[in-house]
């Protein structure tokens, strides 16, 4: 038999590192951070203990990558879902919108990650942190923001200040009003996106006419 290809090896080691990251979510998901041992999401992944200490360095650093991936992937399925379109306020609608849904959808899983991002470690730097950067760094882009340097950071803190407020153990915000103020930050149409059922704050539909020249001052 003979040995397999270079490129062979990768693509079993990615899915190997995928499968890993994703037990990590549904495990944090269903059971909480404490409850969840590396060899629980090794046991579910179906791969031995050993490759968790292979691919990071601790929990920690998979919880944030797993995370980043579930992240990634839902801004992704949002900004290319049909129709398709390159309309940059659409997209930016899109992924506010996919970012707001996916804290609702996962309120345990998103806690667990903010707590960790906030404290001394930070952000992991690793691939799916990237992917997620991409992402939105291009939706910056494509809104059409002069400074994408400046820019890209201020939506990433503003969706980041959501998350957290959504979850704020006893006082959530609820997540219409985030929206709006984020949308009027944007100066983007309320029925652009995924807009909820309900009205917006004040009751009416908002038209922005709100320039990037003059929300970006």
């Amino acid at each position: 038999m003979s040995p397999r290809s270079a490129s062979v090896n990768e693509e079993l080691r990615r899915r190997s590192r995928e499968r890993l990251l994703q037990a990590t979510v549904e495990l944090v998901g269903e059971r909480g951070y404490e409850a969840t041992t590396l060899a629980d999401i090794a046991d579910r992944a179906g791969s031995a203990r050993g490759l968790v200490s292979y691919y990071f360095p601790g929990k920690r650093q998979l919880l944030q990558s797993a995370v980043h991936r579930l992240m990634h992937l839902t801004l992704e399925a949002a900004l290319e879902r049909e129709p398709r379109t390159d309309d940059g306020r659409e997209r930016l609608a899109r992924a506010i919108d996919a970012i707001l849904g996916l804290t609702v959808d996962h309120p345990l899983l998103m806690r667990t990650h903010m707590s960790g991002v906030l404290q001394a470690e930070g952000f992991v730097q690793c691939p799916e942190q990237q992917r997620l950067a991409f992402l939105l760094r291009d939706t910056m882009e494509r809104y059409g923001s002069p400074d994408v340097d400046a820019d890209y950071p201020l939506l990433r803190a503003l969706l980041m200040g959501a998350v957290f407020a959504l979850l704020l153990p006893g006082a959530p915000m609820p997540r219409v009003r985030l929206r709006a103020e984020l949308f009027q930050r944007y100066g983007l149409d309320w029925e652009l996106g995924v807009p909820p059922d309900s009205e917006p704050p004040g009751g009416t539909r908002q038209e922005s006419r709100v320039q990037w020249s003059k929300s970006s001052k």
